[in-house]
């Protein structure tokens, strides 16, 4: 007992702990992949690749974070919605946007608007979520506008 203290010391001090190394089965966490956008589409998808969940299943520091970047230099896109939709376990609650506003919030599906994005900006938002099932779960992202070739679906995130 006493070696497992001071590993679990160790690994606090250094700032590396997750709960699947503590074996604690009051928290967890995960690293996700999520699909890049396709080719011709001049935005990048920007979702969380770690985060960690409290003992009641919400995600600590303020929730998830979900978003688009435009990586085009030169081009600005008109009216842009990101929309985050849950498919299997996650329930949103007041989101809080990046560059741009909230155009829907409810437990299930959050939207984000901006009448323009700029070259190099970014639109998105912070969702405090509250994950059911912390084993299996999964949002869909679905992205509109002008000027571009992107496809309105842009895959899932989650395990």
């Amino acid at each position: 007992m006493n070696r497992m203290r001071t590993t679990m010391t160790v690994l606090a001090a250094a700032g590396v702990v997750t709960a699947a190394q503590l074996g604690l089965a009051g928290s967890a966490s995960a690293a996700t992949r999520a699909p890049q956008s396709s080719s011709g589409c001049p935005v990048n998808l920007v979702y969380p690749s770690r985060f960690y969940v409290d003992s009641h299943g919400w995600v600590t520091n303020g929730g998830l974070y979900f978003g688009i970047k435009n990586k085009s230099t030169t081009k600005s896109f008109k009216k842009v919605t990101f929309t985050v939709t849950n498919v299997k376990n996650i329930r949103f609650g007041k989101a809080k946007p990046t560059g741009g506003k909230v155009t829907k919030n409810t437990t299930t599906t959050v939207s984000v608007y901006t009448a323009t994005l700029k070259k190099k900006a970014s639109l998105g938002v912070r969702v405090p979520s509250h994950l059911l099932n912390t084993r299996s779960y999964k949002v869909k992202f679905t992205l509109k506008g002008t000027g571009w070739n992107c496809a309105s679906n842009q895959g899932t995130w989650g395990v």
